[in-house]
């Protein structure tokens, strides 16, 4: 059966509105480069050079290299002042944001119980935070003091969802075999892509997403709410 479990982590791990979320993480950022370009201006270019990341499939440049590339000549920093200012902010400003995020019980205790069982566990999450960033989310969710095989971020991934590209990269990572893993998440259109590198998926329902304009190609092989989910792991496993 499953070695690994996959983890999305906005709205599976962790509940996160992102009405709310996105405007307040907006706000603190753009009162860093305020004086180098107007609030709107910045998340202009901040949603081009996000956009840019997301789409890219060169596997020479990880998805870091790919925004900065875009990002720098936009703002008018040099390189080294840029960086500086972005550890700043995620390591001191962006923990401000855990007012916009609740923790799951649930969610803890599935962690939990997959961490017993033996279960390989991997943050799955679309890689377009720093991993700085990655351990904020998983503070907010009380969730930072396990051994996760990988925590995907912008450093370390060359791909993002809904790519097969970011999904087989995580196998290649973490040396495992499709067969052996299961992705868990509640985004329709990008968790359930993993479907794409041969993973099993399982859908989430508690806080579901689903941006399709069209059918998705996708069907999930497991689904249920994060109770489902954790008498399903303890019964399987």
């Amino acid at each position: 059966m499953f070695k690994t479990m996959l983890f999305d982590l906005d709205g599976t791990l962790l509940n996160i509105n992102m009405d709310t979320f996105l405007p307040g993480y907006f706000k603190i950022l753009t009162e860093r480069f305020v004086r180098q370009i107007k609030p709107e201006e910045f998340i202009k270019h901040l949603y081009h050079c996000t956009h840019a990341m997301i789409e890219n499939k060169d596997p020479r440049r990880t998805n870091q290299e790919v925004f900065m590339q875009e990002f720098i000549p936009r703002i008018g920093l040099p390189p080294e002042e840029l960086q500086s200012i972005l550890i700043d902010f995620y390591t001191n400003d962006f923990g401000s944001l855990e007012n916009y995020t609740r923790q799951e019980p649930v969610a803890q205790e599935i962690v939990e119980l997959c961490y017993n069982k033996g279960l390989e566990m991997v943050i799955a999450s679309n890689p377009v935070f720093p991993l700085l960033a990655m351990k904020h989310r998983l503070r907010w969710a009380g969730l930072a003091d396990y051994p996760y095989r990988l925590i995907t971020a912008y450093e370390n991934m060359h791909f993002c969802k809904p790519h097969r590209e970011y999904y087989e990269e995580i196998l290649h990572l973490i040396n495992r075999q499709a067969s052996e893993c299961l992705m868990i998440g509640n985004d329709i259109e990008e968790d359930l892509a993993a479907e794409k590198a041969g993973i099993k998926t399982y859908l989430l329902k508690d806080h579901l997403l689903d941006k399709r304009k069209e059918k998705t190609p996708y069907n999930a092989d497991y689904q249920g709410y994060l109770e489902d989910l954790y008498n399903f792991i303890k019964t399987m496993f």
